[in-house]
């Protein structure tokens, strides 16, 4: 089992930014981080990953404005936000995917984290 904590959510108004953490339970080494969102009536849609080898794509609507990245030895994933938009406004989740010997992935999640963007 791993356990994701998120925190870095809040209240910014457009322009700004935040800053979101996903503090795991267990060695994040080997596994693949990533970010979802999902708005009030919406679906939860994927917005950036980060894989072991460091490669770490994003989704269009947030490509130039997000950064994902992950500290290792502090078990630990972040999500840079800047130039933070109304529409960004969703419940940010963090997910692990974790390859077992037999290759069957296996994911986990937070609970989730608020951000909201708002004048």
């Amino acid at each position: 089992q791993v356990q994701l904590v998120e925190s870095g959510g809040g209240l910014v108004q457009p322009g700004g930014s935040l800053r979101l953490s996903c503090a795991a339970s267990t060695s994040i080494f080997s596994m693949t981080m990533g970010w979802y969102r999902q708005a009030p009536g919406n679906q939860r849609e994927w917005v950036a990953t980060i894989t072991s080898g460091g490669g770490t794509p994003l989704a269009d609507s947030v490509k130039g404005r997000f950064t994902i990245s992950r500290d290792n030895a502090k078990n630990t994933v972040y999500l840079q936000m800047n130039s933070l938009k109304p529409e960004d406004t969703a419940i940010y989740y963090c997910k692990a995917t974790k390859t077992s010997d037999r290759g069957t992935n296996y994911d986990y999640w937070g609970q989730g984290t608020q951000v909201t963007v708002s004048s």
